[in-house]
């Protein structure tokens, strides 16, 4: 049997816990026959009150190859200017070419008004505006050398519908993806590359107390928070042929939360 993606590679960013959005994509991306190099960041998790899934990226990448597909690892730091290019030629390294580029990384802090630090402002910047704006420089440049074709898809989140005053830092940086997104796909589309960006709404993946989803479920028409899945799905028809006419929109796929203006 073959999948749509098969022959293509991808890269997927954000992919140190099993249980969240990076870790589903890849599982997708690898199920419809892509080559995958999984990227993660664990001492980023490690400080949060989630904390780190140990080992995680290794067994992910070791699941994926049991499934019959393939996939290799890359840890690195955001932070540092130089990650996103080593990303893209690490999968180069491994498989020759990147076809497609899921940017899901984030670095989240929560930081009011009040307790806005310039140091968080400027590293959630690095982290989520900087080094996707590279990554994507980084993807572009091999198209223009050697041929043309692809897909990136950014990750920003609800800030476009409705407050975020918890965390300025990161509500800010995501912004910047999701008004980035229209000029680069325009930019892109002489190489036949789409550019398109995915809001995942309110979605499980293991960072909120249970009690959090079950009371706040309410507000999804849908009647529950989104899952890494559903979010998985979206990117991989994205990736697709089948989407070859979509690019520079912001899609939300979140059980029609948004719909109701993210409240």
């Amino acid at each position: 049997m073959t999948g749509p993606l098969d022959g293509r590679v991808a890269v997927v960013t954000g992919g140190s816990r099993r249980g969240a959005i990076g870790a589903a994509v890849a599982r997708r991306l690898a199920t419809d026959g892509a080559k995958v190099l999984v990227h993660s960041w664990s001492p980023y998790d490690a400080e949060r009150e989630w904390g780190a899934d140990a080992g995680g990226p290794e067994a992910l990448v070791d699941e994926i190859r049991a499934s019959g597909s393939d996939a290799v690892h890359y840890a690195a730091d955001f932070a540092d200017p130089d990650t996103p290019a080593a990303v893209v030629q690490a999968a180069r390294d491994a498989y020759g070419h990147v076809d497609i580029l899921v940017a899901n990384h984030a670095r989240s802090v929560r930081q009011s008004l009040e307790e806005l630090t310039a140091a968080e402002i400027d590293l959630s910047y690095a982290v989520n505006t900087r080094a996707t704006l590279l990554l994507i420089q980084a993807f572009a440049a091999q198209h223009r050398d050697e041929r043309a074709g692809g897909r990136v898809v950014l990750f920003t989140s609800g800030q476009y519908h409705g407050a975020m005053a918890e965390e300025l830092p990161y509500m800010a940086s995501k912004a910047a993806l999701h008004e980035l997104t229209p000029t680069l796909a325009v930019h892109l589309a002489a190489r036949a590359i789409t550019v398109n960006c995915v809001n995942p709404g309110p979605n499980d993946t293991g960072w909120a107390e249970p009690g959090v989803v079950a009371e706040s479920a309410h507000h999804v028409p849908g009647g529950r928070w989104s899952t890494p899945a559903d979010t998985a799905r979206l990117v991989g028809w994205l990736v697709s042929d089948e989407a070859d006419w979509v690019t520079g929109q912001t899609i939300a796929s979140d059980g029609g939360w948004s719909a109701l203006g993210g409240i």
